[in-house]
């Protein structure tokens, strides 16, 4: 009997998403909400969750500004 499959298999998981990219991704959504036309010194001060929450509503962020 042998050992089989199961054992030689080598565990494969998902690469984590690298700290570099996740800045590019935060810096491209403030730029976003700057465009929409947020005024630059709020959307410094929002923390991360804020500016996505923000960037769900377009129209909504628009209306506001």
């Amino acid at each position: 009997m042998g050992t089989g499959r199961k054992f030689t298999k080598t565990v494969i998981t998902r690469p984590r998403k690298g700290g570099a990219a996740r800045n590019q991704r935060q810096k491209n959504q403030k730029k976003r909400l700057i465009a929409l036309g947020l005024p630059e010194e709020k959307v410094e001060k929002m923390n991360p969750k804020e500016v996505r929450d923000h960037l769900k509503y377009p129209a909504k962020v628009k209306a506001e500004a």
